[in-house]
């Protein structure tokens, strides 16, 4: 496949993640240690912040009366449908039991985790829809105890939207707790709540690491890094629309790669003319996010054919990937690597990280190539279980005696030997590998 890049990216780094790493481990091994009192001096430390800790009721609803009723519709609106989602995709999964052998039966359940953490970013932007994503399908999944974490501001505490958004979606308990000392309160189980079996939710580099870290003794959603998003385009494409697409998702920050793939290279052109431009009528703070993100880390590409769209839509196997070509069930059929599918110009990536239904916790750096992202079947766990009537397992008897002594396993064989010989007394079987 030919690729002819018009822009490439140009990889920065700022902090290696040796550095990252060293820091967040000599963190959560401190909270660890000194428990809520350590993790109180981080919030101290890091957030400038010596309020409380776990919101009280009268403090939950304190928050939700700051926020604004069109706020709250709309806040309600997209709740309803990522719940609706997440209760589509739970129907998905659920217990199974067949009758693999007249009288051997096995099974399998569907159980969720018991209790939930759900981090929501809180430093740069106030991200209400992370708390919709990961607190509402924990609730749907049926997590017993849901904690959502946020970090608080100095002397105010978490914005009131991101309490009312996570108590409306379900979280039994709500902490004002930020970056590294956020995740090991839940890890932990300080301030008086169980331990977390999962981990869910974005976060920056500090709060990604520790997830990592702590991985293996807690379940997490997945390694996350900087989010990004490839765009696919044809002649049809309307270069001011994604033009548009590209800034929108590079104000995230100045490591958030963005990228296009068109079969038409004015389109390419004309989109390079009009990004900077519709930049600089971004606010400060997102204008800086996104110059810095399109100067360093975007990419324009022209490839000859649609073929050649998705050839670099699965090299590349994006966090987001939106299609504005013709014929868009070609590409539902034949993309397989991305962490969320938009189709055609009536969507956007933006729909799908506040309030379209599908979940925005996405595989980051080119996991999709392997995992999907979060959802309620994260949450849950699918364990298998058996029963046999005794000459159900007859023949399975023989079988494991036989393997295991080809594997060398002898204790393994003479699990199976026994039952035979007490279920089956005066019967010969030839037990060796010798046959």
């Amino acid at each position: 496949m030919a690729i002819e890049y018009l822009k490439k990216a140009q990889h920065k780094s700022t902090d290696t993640a040796a550095e990252v790493q060293e820091k967040v481990r000599a963190i959560l091994a401190e909270i660890e240690a000194g428990g809520d009192e350590a993790a109180m001096r981080y919030a101290a430390q890091f957030d400038r912040y010596e309020g409380n800790i776990r919101l009280t009721r009268e403090e939950i609803d304190a928050a939700a009366a700051k926020v604004p009723q069109r706020l709250k519709d709309d806040i309600r609106f997209a709740w309803d449908n990522i719940r609706r989602f997440a209760e589509a995709q739970k129907e998905s999964i659920g217990d199974v039991e067949i009758e693999i052998r007249p009288g051997l039966i096995a099974g399998q359940k569907a159980i969720p985790c018991r209790a939930a953490g759900c981090y929501v970013p809180g430093g740069r932007y106030s991200h209400i829809a992370s708390a919709l994503m990961t607190v509402t399908t924990a609730k749907v999944a049926g997590c017993e105890h849901i904690v959502a974490c946020s970090p608080p501001r100095p002397d105010v505490g978490i914005a009131p939207a991101i309490v009312y958004t996570a108590d409306l979606c379900g979280a039994d308990t709500i902490l004002a707790l930020g970056g590294v000392q956020g995740v090991a309160a839940m890890a932990f189980g300080l301030f008086g709540l169980p331990k977390s079996d999962i981990l869910v939710g974005p976060g920056n580099q500090f709060v990604a690491e520790a997830k990592r870290i702590l991985f293996g003794r807690v379940g997490i959603d997945m390694f996350a890094g900087p989010t990004d998003s490839l765009i696919l385009a044809d002649e049809t494409a309307d270069p001011a629309i994604v033009a548009w697409d590209l800034v929108g998702q590079a104000e995230h920050g100045y490591n958030s790669p963005v990228w296009l793939a068109t079969t038409h290279r004015p389109l390419a052109e004309k989109v390079l003319e009009l990004v900077p431009v519709i930049i600089e009528t971004l606010p400060e703070l997102n204008r800086d996010n996104a110059r810095a993100a399109w100067r360093d880390m975007a990419e324009v590409m022209v490839v000859a054919d649609r073929e050649g769209l998705a050839e670099v839509a699965d090299a590349y196997a994006p966090e987001h990937l939106h299609v504005q070509a013709a014929d868009l069930d070609w590409f539902l059929d034949l993309l397989k690597c991305y962490g969320s599918l938009f189709l055609g110009e009536e969507t956007t990536v933006a729909y799908g990280d506040k309030a379209a239904g599908t979940n925005h916790v996405l595989p980051t750096s080119g996991a999709a190539r392997y995992t999907g992202g979060l959802s309620v079947h994260k949450y849950m766990k699918i364990v298998t279980w058996q029963r046999a009537t005794r000459e159900g397992a007859k023949g399975v008897a023989e079988a494991t005696a036989r393997i295991s002594r080809l594997e060398g396993m002898e204790g393994h064989a003479r699990t199976a030997d026994i039952r035979l010989e007490k279920y089956f007394p005066g019967e010969s079987f030839d037990l060796t590998t010798n046959g």
